[in-house]
């Protein structure tokens, strides 16, 4: 590991996408050596996000579709979702984006303790044939912006007019529905916890 530093985890509530997108960008530009890495837990009100690889959709139900620059397809955000976004300069920590990823799933399987997969080629965590979190990064200039989603205790039905990270009827589970105890607070600081012991032993 070439650096050993204190993340600054931020706990920001429910906040509106948009504006959190542009903030992130707005750290990762303005940011230099020095600047400490963060973690951001929140909650968004309804979204649909479009990562670079996903093709234009309208579910048609009122919900706000929002074009991203991050890697994957669509996907759902909204109130009981945990959402930890990762700002963190990948070079300064002498860390690969593919072990990154690795990183952010192997986190939310720690924290599921056992009841988690991975799938071959389809980032994210599945419990059986269900997607529970999703995940998509941006790196620009060896920093990482975006992160993980992880279901919690949310209304899953506005997953049904889209297709989940591109896959046609895709089921999608939540925490809840698994019998894992904790809200978005609670399982978002135990999150950030473990991913910032993943990256301190890096």
């Amino acid at each position: 590991m070439l650096v050993r530093e204190k993340i600054k985890v931020k706990s920001l509530g429910l906040r509106p996408y948009e504006p959190t997108l542009e903030a992130m960008r707005e750290f990762t530009r303005r940011r230099d050596a020095g600047t400490p890495d963060e973690f951001w837990l929140l909650e968004h009100p309804p979204v649909y996000t479009l990562g670079l690889a996903a093709a234009a959709q309208d579910p048609q139900n009122g919900i706000a579709v929002v074009k991203t620059e991050r890697g994957g397809q669509i996907t759902y955000h909204g109130p009981g979702q945990l959402v930890l976004y990762t700002l963190v300069d990948l070079a300064r920590r002498g860390i690969k984006v593919k072990r990154f990823v690795w990183m952010l799933e192997q986190a939310v399987l720690d924290l599921l303790q056992g009841r988690g997969a991975r799938r071959p080629g389809a980032p994210g965590i599945y419990v059986g044939e269900a997607k529970v979190a999703a995940l998509g990064i941006r790196v620009s200039r060896g920093c990482a912006f975006h992160g993980v989603a992880l279901n919690v205790d949310m209304d899953l039905a506005p997953f049904t007019a889209i297709d989940p990270c591109g896959y046609p009827g895709l089921a999608v589970t939540q925490t809840r529905d698994l019998g894992i105890a904790g809200g978005v607070d609670e399982l978002g600081r135990r999150l950030a916890a473990i991913l910032i012991g993943r990256l301190d032993d890096a």
